[in-house]
């Protein structure tokens, strides 16, 4: 097997274990509200803390990667979010919930920056988009067995002990990327001279460019329509891995086993999203050039997400509820990694850093959605009212696809 699939086997990996911590405390989310005694509200605010830190380090942690390599900065992030994984188990109330929340939102901050600096210093040009895909399958491969393995340990030994059991997975990551991982292909001494030629001949890291400021980053007028569009893209990822379970159980009053069902599916069906969604990019950039291709994938993507998170909160059977929301993810999924492509686009040796600002507009989307969706279901006694405005959101992402354009390269970056 080539280096590079084994570099993209271990990015996959993290990926999983990204979003099977992540996903953690949503699918034990009601029985940690009941052990605690909090409410939507107070909930939202530990989900919301750790969506303000991821945002409030994702730029600085970019541009740490584009600065000392993404290996260090992988090693640190996967060891801090660990133990605060681990500690998380530990929780006594809200205080310190949402203290542990923001740290490990502070940990997990800067992996996918990190996570598109190795793409563009190890993968060919024509290799970046499926690279991407099956970065974007190891989030929802880790969102579909988190049901799978943390419901049953949740029944048979309560709440706190999936959070022990993920973090030492974690441990063992970090051991795997110390003894193996390169920043470089070229410092690997066992690469083929022929694999090494192809990485170093074609790929967007370049010797020619330099890193830039970011003030020049935030110059470019993709840059912007990028992070906004982020934002809302964002707020859909944050209900699927934040209070979609709980919605499914307090808010369609599903059972558990039924939601951990329903929450596999969801993410399942998102790998068929990410793998159509990949293909679909590769055919259209080829037929109509980069700037269409990839606005024709984000459009149709977020708009029609968008069109069944409405459709989610009309229909009241509960195979129509369960069908909207799975294929609602299926279109985000469809849609969301060709954000990063335009990143190395755009980027190319500065990817860390514009992928940081535009994560950074994505994680305040989760803050809000973490914030505002437990708020409007308290208030309003229905936890539908908040998906209207959700739907509202997202489709205006797919609207701002039409002001990116990934032919503008970043100015003087070469």
């Amino acid at each position: 097997m080539p280096y590079r699939y084994r570099v993209l086997i271990l990015l996959c990996s993290l990926t999983t274990l990204t979003y099977l911590d992540r996903i953690c405390i949503s699918i034990v989310g009601v029985r940690l509200k009941a052990d605690l005694g909090l409410n939507n509200e107070q909930f939202g605010w530990v989900l919301a803390s750790f969506s303000f830190a991821y945002a409030l380090f994702e730029i600085p942690s970019g541009m740490l990667g584009d600065r000392i390599g993404p290996k260090a900065v992988f090693i640190r992030i996967v060891l801090f979010w660990s133990l605060c994984t681990a500690a998380t188990g530990f929780a006594g109330g809200l205080i310190s919930l949402m203290v542990i929340r923001f740290l490990f939102g502070m940990g997990e901050s800067g992996t996918y920056p990190n996570i598109l600096i190795v793409i563009s210093r190890w993968y060919p040009v024509q290799e970046t988009g499926r690279s991407l895909t099956w970065v974007g399958i190891g989030s929802q491969i880790g969102s579909a067995i988190a049901p799978l393995l943390i419901v049953p340990l949740a029944i048979n030994y309560g709440w706190r002990v999936p959070f022990i059991i993920n973090a030492a997975i974690g441990i063992v990551w970090v051991t795997a990327c110390y003894k193996w991982f390169k920043d470089f292909p070229s410092e690997l001494k066992k690469i083929s001279p022929v694999e090494l030629s192809l990485i170093e001949s074609n790929r967007r890291f370049s010797t020619t460019q330099h890193l830039i400021s970011w003030k020049i980053i935030f110059r470019n007028p993709t840059v912007w329509g990028l992070m906004l569009m982020y934002f809302c893209c964002q707020c859909s990822n944050y209900f699927f891995i934040t209070w979609m379970p709980v919605y499914l159980q307090e808010g369609r009053h599903f059972s558990e086993n039924a939601m951990k069902l329903i929450t596999t599916l969801v993410f399942v069906v998102g790998i068929g999203g990410f793998l159509s969604g990949g293909l679909m990019a590769d055919i259209l950039s080829k037929r109509f050039g980069l700037k269409y291709g990839r606005r024709a994938i984000g459009v149709t993507g977020l708009s029609c997400c968008g069109l069944l998170i409405f459709m989610t909160a009309i229909f009241n059977q509960p195979v129509a509820v369960a069908a909207c929301i799975i294929g609602a993810n299926f279109c985000f999924a469809f849609s969301v990694m060709i954000s990063y492509a335009v990143c190395a686009d755009i980027g190319r040796n500065n990817a860390g850093t514009v992928t940081g600002a535009m994560n950074f507009f994505g994680q305040t989307g989760g803050l809000m959605v973490s914030l505002f969706f437990g708020k409007i279901a308290d208030l309003m006694h229905n936890f539908n009212y908040p998906l209207f405005l959700l739907a509202a959101i997202t489709c205006c992402g797919g609207l701002l696809w039409l002001l990116i354009d990934p032919t503008r390269q970043l100015k003087n970056a070469i």
